[in-house]
């Protein structure tokens, strides 16, 4: 299902989707949804030994620990959409590079990219002949005068990704006390050369999860908004 609506979208978008994919956490997996997070690795193979064929070729024929598959699909496109995973761990990044288009970070700062996500993906890709991946960084960002009262709610509102083990591990690569110490805050040039920063660390795109600080929400996140479409091509 999920291939057909992906080539669907990718037909109504004139070929300008991409499509994301991830396993979740283990508490929400677990607890919220109550499936299994058993080898969730193994699981997102299978799931992709699937999805890409069904994608790319428009069939796949598979037999594995998770999915026993034999499907077709028929949507014409005039080329397959990119498709991108959520890697952090080494498993994963290694996957990420040898099947998919790349990944998709998140609350992974600049030295984790520089020395964690980038090389392992890199390598996984060039040994298995692929493309150089994409590497899309997604942090939240905020332009305020107001850093340390940005980096506050930054503290409240992303506070659970400070609990999830997956994202633990990163912040702790990174050497950060938690979300708030990764988040991209401050005035229109402060803003601009944390994003360089993130761009010199081997982030090939930026996905913004805008927060508004201070009391007029609207004018907030429009000031975020404008310095980061004048950015568009030129970090």
């Amino acid at each position: 299902m999920l291939a057909q609506q992906a080539l669907t979208v990718q037909a109504a978008t004139g070929g300008r989707f991409n499509l994301g994919n991830g396993l979740s956490h283990a508490p929400v997996v677990e607890s919220m949804w109550g499936l299994s997070y058993e080898r969730p690795a193994v699981h997102m193979r299978d799931y992709l030994s699937v999805l890409l064929p069904l994608i790319r070729e428009g069939r796949a024929s598979f037999s594995g620990d998770f999915f026993r598959v034999n499907a077709t699909v028929q949507v014409p496109v005039a080329k397959s959409p990119p498709v991108l995973i959520a890697a952090l761990a080494p498993v994963m990044l290694r996957m990420a590079g040898e099947m998919t288009d790349g990944t998709i970070t998140w609350m992974v700062g600049p030295k984790t990219l520089d020395t964690h996500i980038v090389p392992r993906i890199t390598k996984a890709a060039a040994r298995a002949g692929q493309p150089a991946p994409r590497v899309v960084a997604a942090l939240p960002v905020a332009v305020t005068d107001d850093a340390a009262g940005a980096r506050e709610r930054a503290a409240r509102s992303f506070q659970i990704y400070g609990t999830l083990p997956n994202h633990q591990r990163m912040l702790n690569i990174e050497g950060a006390g938690g979300p708030a110490d990764v988040a991209i805050v401050g005035n229109e040039k402060e803003v601009e050369k944390q994003l360089r920063d993130i761009a010199s660390a081997g982030a090939t795109d930026f996905l913004a999860g805008m927060f508004p600080s201070g009391d007029d929400i609207r004018a907030s996140l429009e000031r975020t908004r404008e310095l980061l479409k004048g950015l568009v091509g030129k970090v």
